[in-house]
């Protein structure tokens, strides 16, 4: 199980329709069916809304690799980054014990990258860390 993490933040002023539609956005993305469990809300203890985060479950890195592809995944990335202030990835879990899984998952993000740059280039400029 590959157990993947943002954090992030709106950007100020964004309204409450705004937020709901990038949740909206971020749910349907958790939907596709390369994802075994997922949940996108408001981060606890940010009771003023500041921080939300998005967790997805993924089986193994094919899997993965479906998910980074999904039509919903690629459709939802432009929606999303324009919207948001920042966005931290991680920390990252898996029950996977190949020594070189990260530099796996990575070359994931890069095809992805490769093939989408634009998208890629919009959420490169919100990390943080």
């Amino acid at each position: 199980m590959i157990v993947h993490v943002l954090r992030f933040a709106f950007k100020e002023g964004a309204t409450g329709a705004v937020r709901e539609h990038v949740l909206v956005v971020m749910r349907r993305t958790a939907s596709a069916v390369s994802v075994a469990s997922a949940t996108v809300g408001r981060g606890l203890g940010e009771e003023d809304g500041g921080v939300h985060a998005y967790c997805v479950g993924i089986a193994d890195l094919d899997a993965l690799r479906r998910y980074r592809h999904d039509p919903l995944h690629v459709a939802g990335d432009p929606q999303i980054a324009p919207r948001l202030a920042e966005i931290a990835i991680g920390p990252d879990l898996f029950d996977d014990v190949a020594a070189d899984l990260a530099a796996r998952i990575l070359a994931l993000h890069e095809d992805k990258a490769a093939l989408h740059p634009h998208g890629a280039a919009g959420l490169a400029a919100l990390l943080t860390a």
